[in-house]
């Protein structure tokens, strides 16, 4: 049954900024941009598969959803658009550079997906590989054994599987994603535990509590936890310690020169609860450290 709101904040509101930290490259089965402008998305909710349409209109976004989640989905559409989400409560007195990316983005908000479980899953098949492996594993995964997107969602889309389909893709299937044993056995384990994941919403949008329970479950680690929060929970203040490039971006940001993870934790100490949107301000200043050395080597998990 197809269903429909009309959602019309009384802030700015930039749909495809604010949902592309969900979006896993160009090729994902979940995420589909379109030239119009409108956007579609598939998810797993507590009540089943769903089609989001997401439709900029003026002074809002029209969003249609189809599926047995429709109804959850559309009860969330505001958080997931960044409703609760509270941009100035980043204070940029004396950071007129940060200050002028805000004023160029004033509808980049954060999303809270209340979607746990897809976000471990994700972040897991990223960690320690690059950025294209991490995606060509997550495509070929959800292709693979997701379900068919419900409604008239564009060809090629699909919904990720359930909690039971991620533990019972057999060994040979993730070996030929080109996912290790170690990522296998670790989605295996925040698949076994999905209740819990979910539950951790319950203790609002991150902090200290949320990442302990998430660090308790062995092989998610503290870069994980935060990738998970930031948006599954819509997190402010997570920073993704550990990531290979972050802290060289925001050191070459503030400073001009490359830094390490302490080095960019005690650049972004000023901004404390609000750390994430610090760098997603950073991210979308488009100032990018210039490459040095050449490209991490992509590996072929598969041939061996």
């Amino acid at each position: 049954m197809q269903e429909w709101l009309d959602y019309r904040p009384e802030h700015p509101l930039d749909v495809a900024s604010t949902l592309s930290p969900l979006r896993r490259g160009g090729g994902d089965p979940t995420h589909r941009e379109l030239p119009n402008g409108s956007l579609w998305r598939t998810q797993r909710t507590p009540d089943g598969t769903a089609t989001l349409h997401l439709l900029p209109l003026e002074g809002g976004v029209r969003v249609r959803a189809w599926g047995s989640g429709a109804e959850w989905s559309l009860s969330r559409a505001p958080a997931l658009l960044g409703h609760d989400d509270d941009p100035e409560a980043l204070d940029l007195t004396g950071h007129p550079s940060l200050a002028a990316v805000r004023r160029r983005r004033p509808g980049m908000r954060l999303t809270r997906s209340e979607l746990v479980l897809e976000a471990a899953i994700a972040a897991v098949l990223e960690q320690k590989v690059t950025g294209v492996e991490a995606r060509r594993a997550w495509r070929q995964l959800v292709l693979r054994h997701g379900e068919a997107a419900p409604g008239p969602a564009p060809a090629g889309m699909a919904v990720v599987p359930s909690p039971e389909g991620w533990r019972s893709i057999p060994d040979h299937d993730w070996h030929r994603a080109g996912v290790g044993p170690q990522r296998m056995r670790t989605v295996r384990r925040v698949a076994a535990v999905a209740p819990a994941l979910e539950r951790t919403l319950a203790l609002g949008r991150g902090g200290p509590e949320v990442a302990r329970a998430l660090t308790s479950i062995p092989g998610v680690g503290v870069w994980t936890a935060a990738e998970i929060t930031q948006r599954a929970h819509g997190d402010p203040d997570a920073v993704s310690v550990g990531d290979a490039h972050l802290a060289h971006t925001v050191g070459y940001y503030f400073t001009g020169e490359r830094t390490d993870d302490a080095g960019m934790l005690e650049l972004l100490a000023p901004f404390a609860g609000q750390r994430h949107r610090v760098v997603r301000l950073i991210t979308a200043s488009g100032v990018v450290e210039p490459r040095r050395g050449p490209k991490t080597t992509i590996e072929d998990h598969r041939a061996r």
